[in-house]
């Protein structure tokens, strides 16, 4: 964020004018009522007329006036709030890709490894899952042409295309003798909402929601559904990093989980189309289980409207860390030349009648954004309690406005970890995931079950070793003493990535949580959980 603000700067210098000129032709319609306002913008329009014609005639160099103009819009979208933005023409088709929930291809999930586009996991369901891709494949030609040392842009461009097409792609398998092609018929590939979804224990479902797109309530309803059907008696919801997506949709998972009439999230803004209110059904919710919700200062706007409606109307228990505090509505408007603006349209308020967005200096993007991650962010949230402005629950606890959903329960995450741990874990040459890959191609027949390995499989020593050695043999420098130091955790690792090559996401996620402070603590707090549905009962 910080770095693209930074590229941004010398281009914003023209903020205040840079947009005019794309408004310029609907200017005597849109301002004809605010004589005022329209007399300012026709004055800009002079002042950007007269920096073109300096700029052309006196800058000493070549000058890309596009890029200037779109540093220019962006600019002024920013002197809005943080969350109007300018979206340039390049952008858009993978943002609205991400809103529909769904593009035309092959779906794979993949990584640039050593040169070759390397199948991180297949798409359930999807073409390359259908015609038997696995994770570690790797993709060495397409159509013939060597796909060594290939861009994600480039893959993007060869791999994605029009339901119906073909493509044949090389594949390298670990075990194989000799590459093979494999020939696929690209087809309409979902972008999942729902990251996981599995039971923790024998009564503890688990799911982790990464976004709100159009598919986000079909898929939920369907996690749900799978999940009380293995026994879920109470739910973990992760709404972790979660950074939100459409209101509709936000108000519709809510609604799943709350089972009366009462408003979900209402909106206010300056024109009267700006203004919704959304009340949920009595007959469409599930009260039979328990519920927690998980959140950290990376859960906004749709995330916080869940987590901010369970809590005002004592549906669960939300723990976990001070969200991210967006409660402005944005609405996308397309513009001629295949950009778009994201605008904020108004503000959101919870059932309570709570603002959740936290306060922000116009045109201060940076501050806004460091706030974030400052170290003592908590504390002194905490700290401004009491001038914080109150509401009250259904049940009449307190809760708090003003800056983002405050948990019940407050709990950090924690990881221990040391430092050489953590730079063989984020290193772009994936070696866990490569390991795993390998060891499960040489390993899989020996394995049942999850069930039966999620309970008495470990990684041995032996095995350990072996990882050090693919370390070694991948050129990542490691100290072996520091990294023996979080042998537990490593193992963990380890033994999630090796579920992930033979079962799948879920159970990978399934491994992983064994070792996530956060998960392991709500856990203890299902008695008070159960409490709100004691009381709706």
């Amino acid at each position: 964020m910080y770095k693209k603000l930074r590229q941004i700067w010398p281009l914003a210098l023209s903020a205040t004018i840079g947009f005019i000129l794309a408004v310029a032709l609907f200017i005597p319609k849109a301002y004809s009522s605010n004589q005022n306002v329209y007399r300012v913008i026709k004055e800009r329009i002079n002042v950007l007329n007269q920096i073109i014609g300096y700029v052309n005639h006196f800058y000493f160099d070549a000058v890309d006036m596009a890029k200037v103009m779109d540093g220019a819009f962006h600019g002024l979208m920013e002197e809005l709030d943080p969350h109007s933005t300018y979206i340039p023409a390049e952008d858009q088709e993978n943002i609205s890709e991400l809103f529909k929930g769904n593009f035309q291809g092959i779906g794979i999930e993949f990584d640039i490894l050593e040169g070759f586009i390397t199948v991180i996991s297949p798409v359930p369901d999807s073409p390359s899952d259908i015609v038997g891709l696995m994770p570690g494949d790797k993709i060495i030609a397409i159509n013939g042409e060597d796909a060594y040392k290939i861009t994600k842009t480039e893959v993007f461009e060869k791999l994605r295309g029009k339901k119906g097409t073909k493509v044949t792609v090389t594949i390298g398998r670990i075990g194989s003798s000799k590459p093979f092609d494999v020939t696929i018929i690209r087809d309409n590939i979902p972008i999942y909402s729902v990251g996981a979804a599995t039971m923790i224990d024998e009564i503890t479902g688990y799911i982790f929601l990464r976004r709100f797109s159009a598919t986000t309530e079909k898929e939920v309803v369907k996690a749900i559904d799978t999940l009380l059907a293995q026994g879920m008696q109470r739910l973990l919801f992760d709404l972790r990093g979660n950074s939100g997506g459409l209101l509709e949709q936000a108000a519709a998972i809510s609604d799943q989980f709350i089972t009366t009439s009462d408003t979900l999230v209402y909106t206010k803004g300056k024109i009267k189309e700006s203004n919704q209110t959304f009340v949920g059904s009595a007959n469409k919710g599930n009260n039979s289980f328990s519920l927690i919700v998980l959140i950290n200062r990376g859960s906004a706007s749709a995330s916080e409207i869940v987590s901010g409606a369970i809590q005002d109307l004592d549906r669960g228990l939300v723990i976990g860390e001070t969200s991210f505090g967006k409660g402005l509505v944005q609405r996308q408007l397309p513009l001629n030349t295949g950009a778009a603006i994201r605008v904020t349209i108004a503000r959101y308020y919870t059932p309570s009648g709570r603002l959740i967005q936290r306060p922000y200096e116009d045109g201060s993007d940076l501050a806004y954004y460091r706030e974030l991650y400052e170290v003592d962010r908590e504390s002194k949230i905490d700290s401004l309690k009491e001038l914080r402005p109150k509401y009250k629950t259904r049940s009449g606890r307190t809760v708090y406005g003003g800056g983002g959903i405050t948990p019940d329960i407050y709990l950090p995450f924690k990881n221990s970890i040391n430092s050489e741990t953590r730079k063989v874990l984020r290193s772009p040459k994936r070696p866990f995931f490569n390991f795993a890959s390998r060891f499960s191609s040489d390993h899989q027949s020996k394995f049942n079950s999850f069930i039966d390995f999620k309970n008495n499989w470990n990684v041995t020593p032996a095995i350990l070793d072996s990882f050090f050695i693919h370390l070694t043999q991948d050129s990542i420098n490691f100290a072996q003493d520091s990294l023996l130091k979080d042998s537990e955790y490593i193992e963990n690792q380890l033994k999630s990535e090796l579920a992930g090559a033979i079962w799948g996401k879920n159970e990978s996620t399934n491994i992983r949580l064994q070792f996530d402070n956060q998960v392991l603590e709500a856990l203890k707090h299902f008695n008070e959980a159960d409490a709100f549905i004691k009381s709706i009962d």
